[in-house]
């Protein structure tokens, strides 16, 4: 029960991230799905507390028990801070959760998922049919194809809100972290668009959230803000997302309508909202805000 670059010792899966001198541990009972597909390796985990547990390349990518955290604080956020999101596009989220998230807001009318590796989603469907409920979702289209050279093609003004839910910065994901893709982004999207992205743990990836927002404003967003949130399967169990908006500012957001929605989150509120957006002291000072 072990995967490159992760430790297993009789009936536990562990991932170490060497950089912050840490891993994480999972019991499992038994591994129920492994392969290598043309971009990744892929393996499935029955775990005794947390439910299935999705792995790429080493790395935890999901599971039954926290994914709630991860996917509301990838969409809500940024949806409820735009006036009235219409047409959104997720880059990556194979897993499906976050287009779930976001096809519970009736102002969208399309949603459209580009996941380079189709084997994601549809070990998605067969293990965590949960998070699958909006893929027959009469306004969403699941493509199955390149983020990067997708957001390149995408006509100017078209778009009102870009997630890119993407793996960590290395591989297939690396070319969605910096200012090239940030830029076809921003051509992209509507006046008042919204880009959010994930952006790993502020404990031990602050250089990258730096460069990050830096390749953003230089693809000339006009304000930029980092959320942090709880994710305890990934490495020190905080992890951060980071919004960046063409022509307005992203303090604000709808909070009357944040606080009567008309559909059940688990962590999302108009509160953990307005505390996602309080960086603590070290946060401010690195970012210079």
């Amino acid at each position: 029960m072990t995967a490159p670059g992760a430790a297993a010792d009789a009936q536990w899966f562990t991932e170490q991230h060497a950089p912050a001198g840490s891993a994480f541990g999972l019991r499992v009972t038994a591994r129920l799905h492994a392969e290598q597909t043309p971009f990744q390796s892929i393996e499935i985990y029955d775990t005794t507390d947390w439910g299935k547990l999705m792995v790429i390349d080493g790395c935890t990518m999901v599971s039954s028990r926290d994914n709630f955290l991860y996917h509301e604080m990838m969409s809500h956020p940024a949806l409820f801070t735009h006036a009235r999101a219409k047409r959104v596009v997720i880059i990556g989220g194979g897993d499906c959760g976050t287009l779930r998230e976001v096809l519970k807001h009736e102002e969208v009318e399309r949603a459209v998922q580009v996941e380079i590796d189709e084997r994601v989603t549809r070990l998605a469907e067969q293990y965590f049919p949960e998070l699958c409920s909006a893929n027959n979702d009469p306004r969403a289209q699941l493509l199955f194809i390149d983020g990067i050279a997708y957001m390149a093609e995408q006509e100017p003004d078209s778009i009102d809100l870009i997630i890119v839910d993407s793996t960590d910065p290395v591989g297939p994901a690396e070319g969605l972290f910096n200012a090239a893709f940030y830029a076809s982004c921003h051509r992209a999207l509507r006046p008042s668009g919204i880009l959010v992205q994930q952006s790993e743990s502020p404990l031990v990836h602050l250089d990258l959230i730096k460069s990050m927002r830096t390749a953003m404003r230089m693809a000339h967003f006009q304000a930029v803000r980092t959320l942090t949130f709880p994710q305890p399967v990934y490495p020190t169990g905080w992890w951060s997302c980071t919004m960046a908006r063409k022509q307005a500012d992203l303090t604000d957001f709808r909070e009357r309508g944040a606080a009567t929605r008309q559909f059940d989150t688990r962590y999302y509120s108009v509160e953990t909202h307005k505390a996602a957006l309080a960086l603590p002291p070290f946060m401010r000072e690195a970012l210079g805000e």
